[in-house]
Formats: structure tokens, sequence, C-alpha cells
């Protein structure tokens, strides 16, 4: 038997990698996506030889993850429960997707995961390798072995001698990728209580920030940045840009109380820089070149998408055809946008655009009777007051 698991170094997927060994009797592939997670990318493959892996896969998925995944997520603006924008989320179809392709090649009968039976993780990773390989067998250790926790890992791995770092114990878990770092369990878990001091890494605290704004500019096409400060970049590139950047000044902060899917609630922390900036531009050039019926009608339809993203149905039917749908209104979705970063926020001064529906001749309080008679407007308010009308003369006959 064959399985790759998907391994990031730590003393979680150390210790499932020699249980899967001796409770399947399985060879294991080590399968590490790098999605931007940061240093432990580097060691993972010599740790997986180490601790008993046949092979071992480093695989940069940095440029795949924000053009294929983070982009057209953006480009829906999509945000779960009004807060959220879903950067562990987005990030578990991408390495389902690679752990199926690898375990194609090397003919690999299953896929495991480190991710806990409470979570989210487990249903994201697991939708999206039956989406895309429907034979597939999935392992979640979390799921069927007797280890309770950390210390039970700790004397697992020192009976089996794996080696584990000495590392000091963090009082929170975090998960980190290109767009951004979640934190959340140990003393976060007490929501009266506030983020240790500290914690976060990819933004300085906004009480700390400079005391001077910073300007920059981002162009737009068809719904995606493509340059900041007219210096093209890759998709990547740009975010990681944008993510020193803002994270400079605080910006992008957010400790929510989120519903999973499993159905309990949840609290997270997270911090997502440069997501929070293009998130902030994208609007911005959407309110220039969107027609108002179809930025209405797509808006009806961002909790919808976020909904699906977020529990994991990335590779589904309906994800798919509404990403169709998405894309779409993203066709002139063209320009420049101004923003200011200070202290934590992102503030837009100024956006323009070729294609723009703005017309500074309809809009202005100066004489415009060429472009527009607002005269027409005393019909068009009669004509919608109608209903109301009625409405109040009836109730009034009726001695209200």
């Amino acid at each position: 038997m064959k399985v790759v698991l998907a391994y990031s170094g730590g003393l979680d997927t150390s210790v499932i990698l020699r249980w899967i060994k001796e409770t399947y009797d399985a060879e294991v592939i080590a399968y590490t996506a790098d999605v931007g997670q940061g240093d432990e990318v580097a060691e993972a493959k010599a740790k997986a030889i180490a601790t008993g892996a046949e092979v071992a896969v480093v695989e940069d998925l940095t440029e795949e993850f924000v053009a294929d995944y983070v982009f057209p997520m953006l480009r829906a603006n999509a945000i779960y429960e009004g807060t959220y924008l879903l950067g562990t989320s987005i990030a578990r179809p991408t390495i389902a997707k690679g752990m199926v392709e690898v375990a194609e090649k090397y003919g690999a009968d299953a896929i495991a995961h480190g991710a806990t039976g409470k979570g989210n993780d487990q249903v994201r990773f697991e939708l999206a390798a039956y989406a895309l390989k429907p034979d597939i067998r999935v392992i979640a250790p979390w799921r069927e072995w007797d280890l309770r926790g950390r210390a039970d890992c700790i004397a697992y791995a020192e009976r089996h001698d794996i080696p584990v770092p000495v590392t000091p114990e963090k009082p929170y878990s975090m998960d980190a990728n290109m767009l951004h770092i979640s934190y959340e369990g140990g003393v976060l878990e007490d929501p009266w209580n506030a983020p240790p001091k500290g914690m976060f890494k990819m933004t300085v605290d906004p009480e700390d920030a400079p005391d001077a704004a910073e300007e920059l500019t981002i162009h737009y096409e068809k719904g995606d940045p493509v340059s900041v400060d007219g210096v093209a970049m890759s998709p990547a590139e740009l975010l990681a840009h944008l993510n020193e950047r803002a994270g400079r000044h605080g910006v992008g902060r957010i400790d929510i109380v989120e519903n999973r899917f499993v159905g309990m609630k949840s609290r997270g922390v997270y911090e997502t820089p440069g997501g929070t900036v293009l998130h902030a531009a994208h609007r911005a050039v959407e309110s220039l070149t969107l027609d108002r019926e179809v930025m209405h009608l797509r808006d009806e339809l961002i909790p919808r998408y976020a909904e699906m993203v977020y529990n994991g149905f990335w590779f589904a039917p309906e994800r798919e055809a509404l990403q169709a749908f998405m894309d779409t209104t993203q066709a002139d979705v063209n320009g420049e946008v101004r923003l200011k970063l200070y202290k934590g926020s992102v503030q837009v001064l100024g956006r323009r655009s070729d294609l723009r529906l703005y017309d500074e001749k309809t809009v202005t309080f100066e004489d415009d009777d060429e472009v527009y008679d607002q005269a027409d407007a005393a019909g068009f308010i009669r004509l919608n007051a109608l209903r109301l009308r009625r409405m109040a003369e009836a109730r009034i006959g009726e001695g209200e």
C-alpha cells in the first residue's frame, strides 16, 4: 500500500507518518506543498526521509495558488460572514489537488492529512480529493487513533525515535500561507481573551506602525491586479509585495467568532494584509466600471460563493458555474486605484478607468440641461410612489 501524506514537518505530521507506516504497513510519500507558509518548507524533505518516508516531494505552488485560487476568489469579492477573507479555506483545494496528482504519479492507493475531526480542513481536503479522484481512499489519523493531544504525540515520538524539533509550545495554533496567517486554539478559545502581545507575524501592531502614511497605486485588468506603482508583477510577486507594504502599516487584522461547517462556533484571529488591500482596491475599480444591476446581483451571490469556498466545495459544479458568472462581470473591470495605508487602515484616495460608467457631465451640480433634465425626476418619483400612495389611502379610508 502507498499513501501520500500532506506533510509539514511538525510534530503532528511526523507522528502521523510513522503511525501510517506501522498501522497500514504502507509506504508513505510525504508531500509538502509550498503555498508561501515560510521556513518549514526548506527543511520538510530531510525531515520526512529521516522520519521514514520512502519518497519526499516538495512542490512550489505559490504562483498557482495565487493565480488560480486566490485571484478568482478576489474577483468574486468573497468574504465569509462579512469579515473573513478565506485565507485558510482557499489553500486547501490547492494542496489537495497537488496530493492527488502525486498519488497518480506514484500509483498511491490513498492520501492522508493531519486535520482533526472537529475542524473544517478535513472536509475541504477530502471533498477536493473525491471531486478530483473519486476512487481515492482517505486516511485521517485524528479520527482513527487513540492519541488525544500534544502530550500523547510527544510520547509517541519519543518511543519511536522520531526527530521532532524541540520548540517552545505556543499558547495557540497557527497556519500560514501567502494570503494570510490564522491563529486559533489555546488561549484564543476564550473569546474574551485578547490575542497575546507579539503573536502576529505578517503585520506590526497598528499602534507601532509608521506615523507617516504610505500611498500606492494598483492597476487592474479584467478584475485582476497586474501592477503596483507602475511595476508589473506576477500574481505571487504582487501579493508578496503588498503583504510587506501593508503589513508594515498593520493592515489586515481581524478577530471573529465564525460558524464552522461541521456545526460549532470557533474563534479565529487572522491577518491578511495584501488581501485586505486588494479587496478594497477591487471594489473601487468596480464602482466605476460595473453596471448597477449586475453589481447588485453579484453582491447577492457573494455569501453563497464564500460559503462554497469555506465549506470545501471549490471543485463542485455550483462553485465553477458561479465562478463563470463572476468572471463574466469582470470583463470591463480595468483601471487604477490610489490607496493610503495608515496605522491598520486602508483608504481609497482615487480611482480611474477608461471604461468607466461614471459620467461627470451627468452627476454635476452645475448647469447640465443638455445631459439631464431634472424635471424628469418628478414623473419618476410619482410612478414609484403610486403603490405607496394607494396603500396610504387605503389605511386612511379604514380609519387608521
